[in-house]
């Protein structure tokens, strides 16, 4: 029986673990039984994916990424090089908290930069834009840009991944897309 995903020989997959048609997994990852990932992802290098993890479809996750349970991921979403995603609050070594892991879930195509960790339960809305080394502890809207650490929010970013200017009416036009922006209430909606 042929499968209908690809698999490098050293990656160990669990027994119970769904795969959607045409995803690579590559070197040395593993992914855990109870697991959901979707159709056309792309796994490098070294990633985890742990038990009730969901990815949606074409997501893609750059080498040495551990996606724990508890997060979910919706379609066209990327995980930068050696981000991080936390599980728990206030882990300590000797006491267990695997009944406390908290949820995150990242919304439709957005992006988490290389080396960014994610405290566990704060959420990204789609399309927002996580740069490289930030730290993220708050909840994060539709279309933010967020940078530093603690990260903040610095501005709005296109689906295309553009900064967004916005103009005095408060609104934007992506530069590659064209497609329109409004800045109403600190939040950003596609017009």
């Amino acid at each position: 029986m042929t499968k209908a995903y690809f698999t490098h020989e050293t990656a160990v997959i669990d027994h119970g673990a769904r795969i959607g048609k045409g995803t690579k997994i590559w070197h040395f990852s593993h992914i855990m039984a109870d697991c959901v990932i979707g159709e056309n992802c792309n796994l490098g290098q070294n990633v985890v994916v742990s038990s009730e993890v969901v990815l949606g479809n074409n997501v893609k996750v750059q080498n040495n990424v551990s996606i724990y349970t508890g997060v979910i991921c919706e379609n066209d979403v990327f995980l930068g090089p050696s981000m991080v995603f936390t599980n728990v609050k206030n882990p300590r070594s000797a006491i267990s908290r695997k009944g406390e892991y908290l949820k995150t879930h990242v919304g439709e195509g957005a992006s988490i930069g290389a080396n960014a960790t994610i405290i566990c339960g704060n959420n990204i809305g789609k399309f927002a834009f996580i740069g490289a080394g930030a730290v993220i502890t708050k909840e994060v809207l539709p279309y933010e840009l967020w940078v530093g650490n603690p990260a903040k929010r610095i501005g709005w970013m296109s689906e295309y991944g553009y900064k967004l200017a916005f103009d005095k009416n408060n609104e934007a036009i992506c530069v590659e897309s064209k497609e329109r922006y409004k800045l109403r209430d600190s939040k950003v909606i596609k017009l």
